[in-house]
């Protein structure tokens, strides 16, 4: 909640900017998620392996498999700003943005994903935290990222700053987080000045094994973001920037605060199932999952409810327009039946991903996330804002049933 936590500031700090910097802010969200999902290219795989080297107490194993991901976190990075310097204003017209919408749009990005250069690490430090079960150190880095992030909107905001201020406040956050985190785990893992220049480190082959298994979730997240790119030019930003704004606050606001908690929980069971597999106990791995089972499921309900139950107090308190706050009602009363199958797809993803068994994740996730484009422009045509909102509920509620097929049929453990 506290990672997802910027995106509700910055929508919320977006209220005093104005209805195009909302939109502009609601619509990024998804290119955001395109960069994270790049990252995880290399979090996603060295997730795994960083948690089956803590259960079979392979300290020098783990401490090499962690150097080598902030290398591959590194360019990352570099390959994400140098996209960002050319191709910002391509990606925000192919978003649908138009007039004072798409400039800020275009600031807001290439401040983040320039600027954030530095803090490219932070996905690859929160996966070794997780890994290492060590989630409280990461907790109290996400408070203290919050907190900057929140002073920082508050004084850009104070000193005339527009949609680049939040950007930076965001940047200067993220970035101090990071190298603290990066302090922490180099001193407790042991990692000397000799691991970071090992000659070691110019063998492709274990650099191939965190690509291998990050691959399958980083391309799921990118599709993820085009179909929801997609959706933007087709269906969404055709019915108007309030229905834009709307998607923002719903998406950040409401489901920025709930989605964490489902992958929170699977998150945990990830880290548990690798470190059991690691350790030579499947049938511990699978009591994670299994005990995590109800917990997934309740939550999805209460996100339900606080949806279906809470939106107009919740939607309000990011927006005074009341056509956006309309909107954004809606899109919450809509998504809110679909919260129990979201919770149990996250789990059965952490299910997989412990494993380091991410393909059927890729499998289940492509073509129906992919699906929900011409749905979304069918359904608009007749119903509207309401009629995407239902293309990406039930294709949701598929993802889940195939996703947890997959996760019970128990062959993961081996």
């Amino acid at each position: 909640m506290l990672n997802n936590a910027f995106r509700v500031i910055d929508q919320h700090a977006a209220d005093q900017l104005g209805t195009p910097a909302q939109a502009a802010m609601g619509s990024c969200v998804f290119v955001l998620i395109a960069a994270f999902a790049l990252h995880c290219l290399v979090a996603a795989g060295s997730g795994p392996l960083i948690a089956r080297a803590t259960g079979a107490r392979d300290d020098v194993g783990r401490r090499m498999i962690f150097v080598r991901s902030l290398y591959g976190a590194a360019f990352v990075g570099l390959v994400i700003a140098g996209l960002a310097l050319g191709l910002t204003p391509s990606v925000v017209a192919l978003l649908g943005l138009t007039g004072e919408t798409a400039e800020k749009a275009i600031t807001f990005l290439r401040v983040l994903l320039i600027g954030g250069l530095p803090a490219a690490m932070g996905p690859t430090l929160d996966a070794t935290f997780i890994a290492m079960g060590r989630t409280r150190v990461m907790m109290a880095l996400q408070v203290l990222a919050a907190v900057l992030n929140y002073a920082g909107n508050v004084a850009m905001i104070h000193a005339g700053y527009d949609v680049g201020g939040t950007a930076v406040a965001t940047v200067v956050a993220r970035t101090l987080a990071s190298l603290l985190g990066l302090a922490l785990l180099c001193r407790d893992l042991g990692v000397s000045r000799a691991d970071v220049l090992s000659p070691a480190l110019l063998v492709l082959r274990p650099y191939v094994a965190i690509f291998r298994i990050g691959a399958p979730i980083s391309v799921n997240m990118l599709l993820y973001s085009g179909v929801y790119a997609a959706l933007l030019h087709t269906a969404i930003s055709p019915l108007g920037k309030e229905v834009n704004a709307a998607l923002g606050i719903g998406f950040s606001a409401l489901e920025g605060m709930t989605y964490p908690v489902f992958l929170g929980l699977s998150q945990g069971v990830s880290s548990i199932v690798g470190r059991r597999l690691g350790a030579g106990e499947p049938g511990e791995a699978i009591r994670g999952a299994l005990i995590a089972l109800p917990w997934a499921l309740g939550a999805g309900v209460a996100a339900g409810a606080v949806f279906g139950l809470g939106a107009p107090a919740i939607c309000g308190a990011f927006t005074h327009d009341p056509l956006v706050l309309t909107q954004a009602e809606i899109y919450a009363r809509t998504l809110a039946w679909a919260q129990p199958f979201v919770a149990l797809e996250a789990l059965a993803e952490g299910v997989l991903a412990g494993a380091g068994v991410t393909l059927p994740i890729f499998l289940w996730s492509v073509p129906l996330n992919a699906l929900r484009v011409p749905l979304g422009v069918l359904f608009a045509a007749r119903w509207g804002a309401e009629g995407v909102w239902w293309a990406i509920n039930l294709t949701s509620m598929a993802k889940a049933a195939g996703k947890g097929f997959t996760a019970l049929r128990g062959r993961w453990v081996g």
